[in-house]
């Protein structure tokens, strides 16, 4: 009983309760959604489950940036820019690059695409950190620089190029699971580790709680800010890869598009607080399958564009509330019976007086 109420009061659990149930919506629709077959031209596994786990990767990618950016109080409105960065200069470098090695082209267009987001990550939290701006006017301008410098890269045009490697980041398998969401969930559990390994992740979550006190107890706000600002931004840029390698194609309009609503609401899913504080690596990740499924949802039931945002927000709302102290204790608490008598005899007027001066005293 104990475990099943702590499954209860954990924000993630409904998450998995609502992917769960779209699961089930899709299938009540169409009894083979969940079915995997072997694809004869490729060799691969193909079906809707594994097309979710393959858009799930950079959606996972700027939650797990983002939850750590929150986890301090803050916030970061530029990572779906940021994925339009990392996605211009890898295309834009793979385009020139066509006719070298095909590895050597995607590790420097990897390289080149991490290098530009850590530049403007680190010119985020120098901003947050030292200046001491506000993240969220800081990332803001940010998301509207980067988008700029996305266009600049790419010369305002939708840049193709071709290399079998890295269109295998996103089209690859690894023992049948997109190559995307293996290499998501490995830096989850490598950036995991550090976090909860070592002091860091606690760190932050001083820093997100109360700065003042944490500065007091002897820790530096200032290098920590810096580094989950780059962390977010590098992590973004990761996402973007995995975005453009799907189709080998950047849009500098369209790739990372609106991208850092759903990053957040990923994270506040997944049970870390917009106030800052304790985070979630696990609520993060669920969240951000939560809304990969949602999306893909949304197409196989053939919604409009038009009530697109209204079913998803409706779904969002229902798990909130689910995830809300109040309504699970209206759902869990159980109402004693009218005839139950009371534990004890009601109090006097004398001893609620004198409890009341003992409180004072």
């Amino acid at each position: 009983m104990n475990r099943v109420k702590i499954a209860l009061r954990t924000p993630w659990f409904w998450a998995i309760v609502g992917i769960a149930l779209l699961l089930l919506i899709n299938t009540l629709k169409n009894p083979a959604y969940l079915a995997v077959s072997v694809n004869p031209t490729t060799g691969m596994l193909t079906g809707n489950v594994l097309d979710i786990l393959r858009v799930s990767a950079p959606i996972i990618m700027i939650a797990l940036g983002m939850t750590f950016v929150i986890a301090t109080g803050g916030i970061d409105l530029s990572v779906g820019s940021m994925m339009a960065v990392g996605g211009a200069v890898a295309m834009e470098t793979l385009s020139s690059l066509n006719g070298s090695s095909p590895i050597g082209a995607m590790l420097t267009a990897v390289g080149l695409a991490l290098a530009l987001a850590i530049v403007l990550g680190a010119i985020n939290g120098f901003l947050v950190s030292v200046i001491g701006l506000q993240p969220f006017i800081t990332t803001l301008i940010m998301m509207l620089a980067a988008r700029g410098i996305a266009r600049v890269i790419t010369g305002g045009q939708n840049t193709n190029a071709t290399n079998e490697p890295f269109r295998l980041l996103a089209n690859g398998q690894i023992f049948g699971i997109p190559t995307s969401f293996v290499l998501a969930i490995a830096i989850v559990a490598l950036i995991a580790l550090a976090m909860r390994r070592t002091a860091l992740g606690l760190m932050i979550e001083s820093i997100g709680i109360n700065p003042h006190a944490s500065r007091l107890a002897g820790i530096r706000p200032r290098p920590i800010l810096f580094g989950v600002y780059i962390l977010s931004a590098a992590l973004a840029a990761v996402g973007g890869l995995f975005s453009v390698s799907e189709v080998m194609t950047v849009s500098v309009g369209g790739t990372g598009n609106l991208m850092e609503l759903d990053a957040i609401l990923a994270v506040v899913i997944g049970g870390t607080s917009l106030a800052g504080g304790k985070f979630s690596i696990v609520g993060s990740t669920v969240g951000a399958l939560l809304i990969a499924t949602l999306n893909k949802t949304v197409l196989f039931l053939g919604i409009p564009a038009a009530a697109t945002p209204a079913f998803k927000a409706i779904v969002i709302i229902v798990l909130v509330l689910l995830q809300s102290e109040r309504v699970r204790s209206w759902a869990l608490v159980r109402r004693k019976s009218p005839g139950t008598p009371p534990s004890g005899p009601a109090p006097t007027v004398e001893q609620t007086a004198s409890v009341s001066k003992e409180a004072v005293a």
